[in-house]
């Protein structure tokens, strides 16, 4: 507990809101490049570097990377908030009758559907946590609850290396490598560069789903026994609601708001022209964020079984998307920075000097754990480092897939650590973080190990 506390009261005292570090990191980044980069003949340095920021901010792709991102969590907020969902979670909690099953229940289905996505995960852990304490609670079930909410947290230590994760569904678009890399590497690197890297080799490489399937299960064991260990805590909750549309007496076209058959009809509709435009991609298991967000539109749609319900839940989960909408022009400003000064160069070179193909998957997964304690999302950490690894893998002669796996398991395994994903999951459950940071450190030095082992072994 003394380490747990001291944690948490070093994130108060010396971590700002994730805004401010963004501010932060762009200040220093804009230092860092006026002292280490060199100006082009006749061009005043600092004016050249702010150019470099502004262009980066409004960095076309990467916007449009951002509001992929904000839809994979928003429409997956949409979906755990739909009566399906709701009754899933409902079935589940009337098995708990101990902290030991309790966890286990909350933990590995967490887990499964973190790795289809994360916004969805996100959610479900939470919600599910929560009623299986206030099942608990009515039922006079012993458990302890902290140990519950943190195995509704635990599906951020997978989602990077799923289907929803930030680095590896953006390579899988056509042009995105080259992209990134434009301006920021050599013409020859660039060129050897391919024009996606499909999620066949990340996502759903055997390596990736054994380490998964190892991390899934060890997790799962983990908070199974730890449930046996440790008393049980005091429960004081309140029934939480799920919010669905009221009711009303209509008349004329808002009778179209809640008609079923008009928003079971289009969602029908999206998912049929998803399997027509995307079937052979999926038949290849090349996932991109356009065809995940077209296909959880149409599931949102058809689960809800109205548009009101649907608009319901996404005024709900909007406010999710706050600092992805703010923060991710910020870091692609330090991107634009980075690759423009020569700064990336500099750093790969730095990188290339002290590893070799077997270390530096190493040295990324530890970076990148460091990188997410200050830029903490996945889709912003891929815009800052992952020009570094691409750079750094293509001199080292590092496949690709496994550098960018890389980064994902280090950037998904301190959100363990960093409390900034789990607001929302405190928020629902009513528990703190230093609650549920004893419980997290454990499962992120586990995590730790698998992963680790994992790169060393594939």
């Amino acid at each position: 507990m003394h380490l747990t506390n001291f944690i948490e009261k070093v994130f108060r005292r010396y971590l700002p809101s994730p805004f401010t570090i963004a501010i932060v990191l762009s200040v220093l980044t804009i230092v860092l490049a006026l002292f280490f980069t060199e100006p082009e003949a006749g061009e005043n340095h600092l004016f050249a570097i702010l150019s470099y920021w502004e262009a980066g901010i409004w960095n076309n792709g990467l916007l449009v990377f951002a509001y992929q991102m904000m839809l994979i969590l928003v429409l997956g907020h949409v979906l755990v908030l739909s009566k399906p969902m709701e009754g899933l979670i409902m079935r589940i909690t009337k098995y708990v009758n101990n902290t030991s099953n309790a966890a286990l229940l909350v933990a590995l289905p967490t887990m499964l559907v973190s790795f289809f996505n994360w916004g969805l995960g996100l959610i479900f852990g939470a919600i599910l946590a929560r009623k299986v304490g206030e099942h608990a609670q009515a039922k006079g079930i012993p458990i302890n609850y902290p140990l519950i909410g943190a195995s509704g947290y635990v599906g951020l230590m997978v989602w990077h290396g799923g289907i929803s994760g930030s680095a590896p569904i953006k390579v899988a678009e056509s042009g995105h490598l080259k992209d990134l890399m434009h301006g920021a590497s050599t013409a020859s690197i660039i060129g050897s560069l391919p024009d996606s890297i499909s999620t066949g080799l990340t996502v759903f490489s055997i390596s990736n789903l054994v380490i998964f399937g190892t991390v899934a299960t060890a997790i799962s064991l983990l908070v199974f026994f730890m449930g046996k260990k440790i008393p049980p805590t005091t429960i004081n909750l309140e029934t939480y609601q799920f919010k669905h549309e009221k009711k009303e007496k209509l008349a004329g076209a808002e009778k179209l708001d809640y008609s079923k058959i008009f928003s079971t009809a289009f969602a029908l509709l999206v998912l049929g022209v998803f399997l027509l435009q995307y079937l052979p991609a999926m038949q290849t298991l090349n996932i991109t964020p356009n065809m995940l967000n077209f296909f959880m539109f149409g599931m949102a749609l058809l689960l809800h079984g109205s548009f009101k319900s649907f608009l319901n839940a996404v005024e709900e989960a909007i406010g999710d998307v706050a600092g992805i909408l703010i923060q991710f022009p910020l870091y692609f400003g330090i991107m634009g920075i980075m690759a423009q000064s020569g700064m990336i160069g500099q750093i790969s070179d730095f990188f290339v000097s002290i590893s070799n193909d077997v270390t530096l998957p190493l040295f990324t997964f530890l970076s990148a754990g460091l990188v997410n304690i200050f830029v903490p999302s996945g889709g912003g950490q891929w815009a800052v480092q992952g020009p570094l690894v691409l750079e750094s893998a293509s001199q080292l002669g590092v496949p690709l897939p496994k550098a960018i796996m890389a980064l994902a398991y280090g950037d998904q395994l301190t959100n363990m650590l960093q409390p900034f994903w789990a607001l929302p999951l405190l928020g629902i459950t009513k528990l703190k973080a230093k609650e549920i940071l004893p419980y997290t450190l454990i499962f992120m030095f586990f995590g730790g190990v698998i992963y680790i082992v994992g790169l060393l072994v594939f």
